[in-house]
């Protein structure tokens, strides 16, 4: 009994004690028995660090490292350029049907909108009065003769006016949509002797394809008949060029840049890479706007668009603005 009334004594002493501590300051620190890592030596991000000679707390990874499952050392995989450093011809996957598909589905969120559903560089960027650049179609023969390497280098790190799309799109669908612009080539191309194997009404298919023409040409006889009496000046053809950003390529000074300059080109003879020659006339200029493959200027490569969506009205108004680059 008296050894249970000491315990009892006891435990109201220390609770007393344990009591009396409440509300009161300590300079101390508490007392932590487990650190759990609480406290270490370590730097947040963008802190600045005496310990190196740059202060900079976050360091660039050592030279000549790469990353677990960064290694790209497959050119041809990654850069379509073989150990030479030439556009490979090739897409290095199996063509089967899912990866067609899958390029489909990314061509028509990424490419779509510039370069049209057929990939004629019709998209609704390109025909939507926006000023862009034309997106140059798929369905011309320097198209057909690029490398599947090339196309993927393209969509990659992007060419002239187009962006790259590395941030956005996978490796393996860039090359799903290479596959699925072949494909769009094929489908545009396809011989007649080749189509009469399928179960294919050609008859059929040639009226359509007429009634269309004719429906298209109509159309654009009320286009013009809309517009009426065109103006046709030098100021109109400086706002088109600005419009439909043909400064983007060619300079009005003389410089060199993708395309050949503006000044003193009307009238100046002009040298192809063919060989042959001629005087850059009226028609010529024409020609030029609608048809750039048509004659390539000596030391250009063919990358211009043809920029036939625009009136005759307009293209006369852009010669004549030309022809004021070209005055004494």
């Amino acid at each position: 009994m008296k050894l249970n009334t000491a315990r009892i004594c006891a435990l109201l002493l220390i609770s007393i004690m344990m009591m009396s501590c409440r509300g009161q300051k300590s300079e101390k620190p508490p007392i932590h028995p487990q650190q759990n890592m609480d406290f270490q030596d370590r730097f947040n991000a963008q802190e600045a660090n005496p310990f190196f000679a740059d202060g900079r707390s976050m360091r660039t990874p050592v030279e000549g490292t790469v990353a677990r499952g960064q290694l790209q050392a497959n050119t041809v995989l990654y850069e379509g350029v073989d150990e030479n450093g030439d556009y490979v011809n090739e897409i290095p996957f199996d063509l089967t049907e899912s990866f067609l598909y899958r390029g489909k589905d990314k061509f028509e969120v990424y490419c779509q909108v510039c370069h049209g559903g057929t990939g004629n560089g019709q998209g609704i960027i390109m025909t939507g009065g926006y000023g862009y650049v034309p997106a140059p179609s798929f369905h011309r023969e320097a198209s057909y003769n690029m490398p599947d390497g090339e196309i993927y280098s393209a969509i990659a790190n992007g060419i002239r006016n187009m962006p790259s799309y590395a941030s956005q799109i996978k490796v393996e669908d860039r090359w799903a949509i290479v596959a699925y612009v072949r494909a769009l080539q094929r489908s545009q191309n396809v011989p007649e002797v080749e189509m009469e194997q399928y179960d294919v009404d050609l008859a059929q298919l040639m009226q359509e394809d007429e009634s269309r023409r004719a429906r298209e040409a109509e159309l654009e006889e009320q286009r013009a008949a809309a517009r009426g009496e065109e103006e046709i000046s030098a100021s109109r053809g400086e706002q088109l060029v600005t419009a439909n950003a043909c400064n983007a390529c060619h300079s009005v000074d003389g410089s060199r840049m993708v395309g050949p300059s503006y000044q003193g080109l009307y009238g100046a003879e002009r040298n192809f890479a063919d060989g042959s020659s001629a005087t850059a006339d009226e028609e010529y200029l024409k020609e030029s706007i609608v048809q750039p493959d048509a004659k390539i200027v000596e030391g250009y490569d063919n990358v211009m668009a043809p920029y036939s969506y625009l009136s005759d009205g307009e293209i006369q108004s852009i010669i004549e603005y030309l022809k004021t680059l070209s005055d004494n």
